[in-house]
């Protein structure tokens, strides 16, 4: 009895209580994703999340950035790009042999092919029944999705930390554990994770980009070292920035809000700040736009021309499939301003209202009108407005079919970027709301703040919910099938297909 009654006083008084809530929080951190694992985890099901990882495959491999998946286009720029330079040939479409990647950025398949070489990766569906495979001997998960997964999730808890950290810096301990909270329990995240994209890794570099900023801000308002330290913060700021344009092109417009940020709240040196991190920017995005325009005569590749996709002249797929397209006539920007109106009207009623899938974005909407005493606050809700007009606009004139066919999980879909930092202005005005209701018992103050999370958190709960989701994305994908047809071929033969993505990355076959 005396041992139970020291051991009580030493969780009490030693410190105990702070090792028992961090284990409650390890135990939820590790539940919740083998939860979602097994009950909503699906194989890769988009066209761009299977071509990034096929292209990562083949840089593990030793094969350079090289890609399966041909796209027509791509043919079309490169056979142009050797007439211009006056080296025409027989194979100026590269189609004997790998074929040079001009459609994805980077960094992406870099850290995939990273993370391959780490992870024994086995591509190969096995006949017999294995842990992958379900009930009746039939196929259930390919297991290189589910690894791309893992680390997707692993980012994603990168992310909650970082801002959970800001949180508490620029709030206080209350709205940073509601808004991690929030934050890991939004099921739009969750399926981001699964889904292959590049989206993660871009939301932790642009989670890296309000950190440096926000240190930035802080110490050109009250400096504490030399300007080395300021200019040192600008280069990281470039830096970022170039990094997520080096994972998804369209990041790279927001080294203007960046811009504006610096010149309006870096103190003194402010110009000299600004030029630092453009030039920063430019020296990352500089070599790699380089090599796309030395092959194919365009900075971007085939991601350049995605302003023209789904527009009167280049329907839907359109230019992608085209061996001859005719680029000159987009001369006139009227096509661009259509464009951009019709989606963007499409922005404002649906994506902006239920920003990063949840409705705490409205609690962020109206807490513009809120003032922050905190600088810091005001000016990162500043740059948050700025990229979110920025980003909109982008998004809009970079609109594919791909959005068309995936409304939400694309890698199109930007404004989702800007979705934990919008969740944490939004549970500010929440406990700011909270703190006028006049509430007699504290337990009824932590009742209301565990309903708020409750119901927000229902999309992922309801996930969790029978009927379980079916891990197979059939139809059109389902891998066996699509690795046995891979396996009739040649490892030099081409083959053409309708879905080329998954044959590129299934089959394993050009």
């Amino acid at each position: 009895m005396l041992f139970v009654q020291a051991f009580i006083h030493k969780l009490e008084a030693g410190g105990g209580m702070r090792l028992i809530r961090a284990g409650l929080v390890g135990l939820t951190l590790l539940a919740i994703p083998l939860l979602y694992n097994w009950r909503a985890f699906r194989n890769l099901a988009s066209q761009e999340a299977m071509d990034e990882a096929q292209l990562a495959r083949n840089i593990a491999r030793g094969k350079g950035y090289s890609t399966l998946f041909i796209r027509p286009f791509s043919i079309y720029l490169l056979k142009k790009r050797a007439q211009e330079k006056q080296m025409p040939g027989e194979d100026a479409g590269r189609l004997k042999g790998m074929h040079p990647d001009l459609a994805n950025p980077p960094l992406y398949p870099l850290a995939l092919a990273a993370l391959m070489k780490v992870v024994p990766f086995d591509y190969t569906i096995p006949v017999r029944p294995s842990g992958f495979w379900g009930n009746n001997n039939r196929f259930w998960r390919y297991k290189p999705d589910f690894f791309i997964a893992v680390f997707n999730q692993l980012l994603f808890f990168t992310v909650i930390a970082l801002v959970f950290l800001l949180a508490r810096r620029l709030f206080d301990a209350a709205v940073a554990w509601v808004s991690a909270v929030l934050l890991l329990g939004t099921e739009l995240f969750w399926r981001f994770t699964v889904s292959g994209l590049s989206t993660m890794l871009l939301l932790l570099i642009f989670t890296g980009l309000v950190w440096c900023l926000v240190l930035l801000e802080r110490e050109a308002r009250e400096p504490e070292r030399r300007q080395v330290s300021l200019l040192g913060l600008a280069v990281l700021v470039g830096i970022l920035v170039g990094l997520g344009g080096l994972t998804r092109y369209a990041f790279g417009w927001l080294i203007i809000p960046v811009l504006i940020f610096l010149v309006l709240f870096s103190g003194p040196q402010r110009i000299l700040v600004a030029l630092v991190a453009l030039v920063a920017f430019a020296a990352v995005m500089a070599p790699w736009l380089a090599r796309n325009y030395n092959l194919s005569g365009a900075p971007f590749g085939t991601a350049g021309f995605s302003v023209l996709e789904t527009t009167f002249l280049f329907p839907e797929n359109r230019l992608q499939r085209s061996l001859e397209p005719d680029l000159n006539r987009y001369q006139h920007l009227t096509i661009f301003w259509v464009k951009l109106v019709v989606n963007a009207r499409q922005i404002l009623q649906n994506d902006v209202p239920r920003l990063g899938g949840s409705w705490v974005s409205a609690f962020f909407l109206v807490g513009l009108l809120v003032g922050f005493r905190n600088p810091a606050l005001r000016r990162l809700r500043i740059f948050l407005l700025l990229s979110l007009v920025v980003l909109g606009v982008v998004q809009a004139l970079g609109r594919t079919q791909l959005s068309e066919e995936s409304p939400d999980l694309n890698s199109e879909n930007l404004l989702v970027l800007l979705a934990p930092f919008v969740l944490v202005y939004g549970v500010s005005l929440f406990f700011l709301l909270l703190d006028q209701i006049e509430l007699q018992v504290l337990e009824l103050r932590y009742l209301v703040t565990g309903l708020f999370g409750v119901v927000a958190c229902l999309p992922l709960i309801f996930t969790f919910l029978p009927p379980a989701t079916e891990p197979v994305v059939y139809p059109p994908y389902f891998p066996p099938v699509i690795q046995t047809v891979g396996s009739w071929l040649k490892e030099e033969e081409l083959t053409m297909s309708d879905v080329p993505w998954a044959m590129a990355w299934y089959g394993q076959r050009q």
